[in-house]
């Protein structure tokens, strides 16, 4: 049977070339390195915090090792050790997000991630017209037991990703339960609920 998939992640398995080598970081239960080893034919590993998602992944046959992944990545692998190093809806809950990517890109070819856009068109509208920190399907938590300490939109992302000499390949902006149409793709950061990237070092 085949596993449905979050609209973004959708896309981050149309975008990962066939027998390449990914590191997913905050993998959860597994599932995307699943679905990938089963569509892709594609091999890697996981690193995840939660004992009960690392203790999925084993059952799935997923490789995985528990880690902070505020405490960095570099313990682990050589520079170029992937093709990919995937990151999905974690890079706002990290300490160090620019950090962090330039983890990514020492050891691995290139990086995707997705991150949840606090510039969509309801966040906007709870904040201006109610005055309160938003609560949306993309970001479902009140402020007070959010894990999310960097939030960004879509255009904070593409400034950082200037600054730091990354190169943008592929963007995409989909709502929570369809991937993007025109007019998303037109007012990424009003329509999009949340954000895909995929990147690479300038030069590469």
């Amino acid at each position: 049977m085949s596993t449905i998939l979050r609209p973004d992640l959708e896309i981050i398995c149309e975008w990962i070339a066939p027998g390449t080598h990914i590191l997913d970081l905050g993998c959860g239960d597994g599932a995307l390195l699943t679905h990938l080893r089963q569509s892709r034919d594609v091999t890697g590993y996981g690193l995840e915090i939660d004992i009960d998602n690392v203790q999925q992944c084993i059952d799935s046959g997923i490789p995985v090792i528990q880690t902070n992944l505020d405490k960095g990545i570099t313990e682990f692998f050589e520079e170029h050790s992937f093709n990919y190093v995937v990151m999905t809806h974690t890079l706002q809950a990290i300490h160090h997000p620019g950090e962090l990517l330039d983890e990514m890109l020492r050891i691995g070819q290139e990086g995707i991630v997705t991150f949840p856009n606090f510039a969509h068109w309801k966040s906007r509208i709870q904040l201006a017209l109610g005055g309160n920190m938003p609560v949306t399907r993309a970001l479902p938590h009140e402020w007070y037991d959010t894990p999310n300490i960097h939030l960004c939109s879509i255009q904070d992302f593409e400034a950082l990703c200037e600054e730091k000499g990354i190169r943008i390949l592929q963007r995409a902006a989909v709502t929570h339960a369809s991937r993007s149409g025109q007019k998303t793709r037109l007012w990424p950061n009003l329509l999009g609920e949340s954000a895909i990237y995929r990147f690479c070092k300038s030069g590469s």
